[in-house]
């Protein structure tokens, strides 16, 4: 047994390929190439898959047709090319060429491998040549104008039909993608068995077909899925030049417009005073008519040398670093105080008119909450409950007048503002309804030296408006002073503290209150008082409103303000509906010009709360040059909210935890000196 030896399995060899599948194989190889306007000299085609072994007795093949890339390599493009459309052009074209095969002979020539690469070029051979050494017979087969190659077998002068399958994957499929586009052509032949004359074989070579080896339609059916083409590309680029036309006539539209806007507000007087702010805001010229002064690079150097030198804080304010606090009175005197140290107070307020303040009601009190921890110092917050009811308070028969809900309204705002961040032992907010009798010596004594003319030139009262409103300026005006905080301050202990001079952070807007206060100040102290009574003021430019940057936040408003109570969803909502856009009308302006930063409110916004200046510096390049990750509005915005939706979450976990209870020990008079 151990001197047997196996016998090896011998493996019958393919049945040869049929002569109408050779015949079918070089129309179906010329037709595909002359339809498309592919030069053979550019293409490997696959060798031919046997499918008529496994499909036997159908009478079928497959070949492969690379073709390049994408739209392929031809004049016809695969790209937006529809398949249905190329087989029916390939079996058009057979079904012509069928009668012409049959009258006309294919010619078919052998000769070595090396001959016919020699003579006809590299375009003859399929994929399965390779292997072939350069001395191995092949045969070569020609029809005029339409292919000459290799075929499998000696070619059938004639086949009955040539029928192109399609439908579904194992069939015939048009490939185009970015790496690949090929046609693998899946076909059978319509004869029951091999009845067919063979062509005839010599070994006399005939000429190579120069007019195939070009890239070129050489079929009409290629011509036509060619014009077919080039109609849909034209009316594709006449559509986009129409749609370029309209975009470019809209933009114009828009520019015209948006130049007749800032024509508009150009022209529409700026009004900035303590009951009405409109029009387009110009600083500059703002700081000339009130008679301020611009803040320079070397107060603002002072200043850091003060706060940030001493340790106390890490760096100058954003709002200071951003010129959003931009204009003063007397700082430089003050800050001359403060270098010899001497003490200050600071003074700040806020009108009631509603239980939940929004955003720009929280500017000056961040500001000022960095303010006293900078200069370390003591802070007094007056809340005019009488100021909102004598300008917007009511009555009625049935319920009387509704003085008491301003006093509510101070407990339900003096919780967002403790919120802030002061420090309780350096801090003393008041309602005036409770601590005015405090400071009445001083509020009569500016009633005795400013006139009702001066009051009446000054805010713009009539003979309608009532004797409160004329009253109250000298009420705002009283905590100027230090000695209106007896206790507070400890000017009635300490006879001296009543020469500690008072800086204001305020919205520029509440500068003609100080100017009044100021032209009267030294009427209410000694000589040896350092401003001569005059508080030193700091001045704030406008929080925008959502609908553009322009004029400043309102309560009344609701779509206009984010307010400290709004949810995650309605801070989104807010922004992304009625944020004002700086950006251009289309995309392709904005990735062009990029937007205006000036009047882009969510620009503006991140300006005032967001702390990292080179991100705001990235953001603004990228938004402002239509290019990188902040090229779009949409993206600004994105930013925004994520950046309030934190900002109003921590603040409100703040409030929650300040009970009335706690408020009422803030408001309690005692000294923070």
């Amino acid at each position: 047994d151990q001197n047997k030896t196996k016998k090896k399995k011998t493996k019958a060899p393919p049945p040869p390929c049929p002569s109408s599948i050779a015949t079918a194989y070089v129309l179906v190889r010329g037709v595909v190439l002359g339809i498309l306007g592919v030069n053979p000299e550019d293409v490997t085609v696959g060798l031919l898959q046997p499918t008529y072994i496994a499909e036997a007795p159908a009478l079928s093949a497959k070949c492969t047709i690379p073709l390049g890339k994408k739209n392929g390599c031809g004049i016809v493009e695969l790209g937006s090319l529809e398949p249905t459309k190329l087989w029916d052009a390939i079996q058009s074209a057979l079904n012509r060429l069928m009668g012409r095969c049959g009258n006309i002979n294919m010619a078919c020539s052998t000769m070595t491998k090396l001959e016919a690469l020699e003579r006809y070029g590299p375009s003859i051979f399929n994929a399965s040549h390779k292997k072939l050494k350069d001395t191995d017979e092949v045969l070569v087969a020609s029809l005029p104008g339409l292919m000459q190659c290799i075929p499998p077998a000696v070619p059938a002068l004639s086949v009955p039909k040539i029928i192109v399958e399609v439908g579904n994957h194992t069939q015939s499929v048009l490939t185009s993608t970015a790496k690949k586009a090929e046609v693998v052509i899946k076909f059978h032949v319509e004869a029951a068995e091999e009845i067919a004359e063979l062509a005839a074989v010599s070994e006399e070579a005939f000429d190579k077909d120069e007019a195939i080896l070009t890239k070129s339609i050489r079929l009409p059916e290629g011509q036509t899925l060619h014009e077919e083409q080039e109609q849909i590309k034209a009316a594709a680029a006449a559509e986009a030049a129409a749609k370029k036309q309209k975009e470019e006539e809209a933009a114009a539209a828009a520019a015209a417009a948006a130049a007749a806007s800032k024509k508009q507000e150009e022209e529409e007087e700026m009004v900035v005073n303590t009951m009405e702010v409109k029009g387009k805001i110009d600083y500059d010229k703002l700081v000339q008519v009130f008679g301020s002064k611009v803040l320079t690079d070397d107060l603002l150097q002072r200043l850091e040398a003060q706060t940030v030198g001493k340790g106390r804080v890490p760096c100058l304010h954003r709002f200071l670093r951003r010129n959003i606090f931009f204009s003063h009175r007397d700082l430089s005197t003050l800050l001359t105080q403060v270098e010899q140290g001497k003490p200050l107070y600071l003074y700040t307020g806020r009108g009631p008119s509603s239980a939940a303040m929004h955003l720009g009601h929280l500017v000056p009190f961040l500001f000022t909450q960095w303010l006293q921890q900078a200069f370390n110092c003591p802070l007094v917050i007056q809340m005019t409950d009488d100021e909102k009811f004598l300008f917007k308070g009511s009555y009625s028969d049935e319920k009387g007048d509704n003085l008491m809900d301003y006093k509510k309204l101070t407990m339900e705002n003096a919780r967002d503002i403790i919120a802030c961040g002061f420090d309780y032992n350096k801090t003393f907010l008041f309602s005036d309804l409770d601590y005015v009798g405090r400071m009445y010596p001083n509020i009569v004594r500016i009633w005795k030296a400013v006139t009702t003319n001066t009051i009446q030139g000054i805010f713009g009262f009539d003979g309608s408006s009532n004797i409160g409103t004329v009253a109250f300026p000298a009420i705002q005006a009283a905590p100027s002073f230090a000695t209106s905080f007896p206790t507070v301050l400890g000017t009635e202990s300490t006879p001296e503290h009543a020469d500690i001079p008072c800086l204001i952070p305020c919205a520029i807007d509440q500068d003609p209150y100080f100017r009044l206060t100021r032209d009267v100040a030294h009427k209410l102290v000694t000589k040896s008082h350092p401003l001569q009574g005059k508080p030193a003021l700091i001045h704030s430019k406008f929080f925008p409103p959502l609908q553009g940057a322009q004029g400043k936040m309102s309560s009344s408003e609701l779509s206009s303000a984010i307010f400290l109570t709004d949810t995650p969803e309605q801070i989104e909502e807010k922004i992304t509906k009625y944020a004002f856009s700086g950006g251009q009308e289309t995309k392709q302006m904005q990735q062009e010009h990029g937007a205006d930063l000036d009047v882009d409110v969510s620009y503006q916004w991140l300006r005032f709360f967001l702390e990292d200046d080179d991100e705001l510096e990235a953001i603004g390049q990228s938004y402002g040059s239509g290019q990188g990750d902040y090229w779009s509005t949409g993206a600004v915005k994105k930013k925004l909210i994520s950046v309030l939706q934190v900002l109003v979450k921590e603040h409100q976990e703040r409030r929650s935890k300040i009970t009335d209870e706690a408020v009422l020990k803030w408001m309690q008079e005692r000294c923070i000196l």
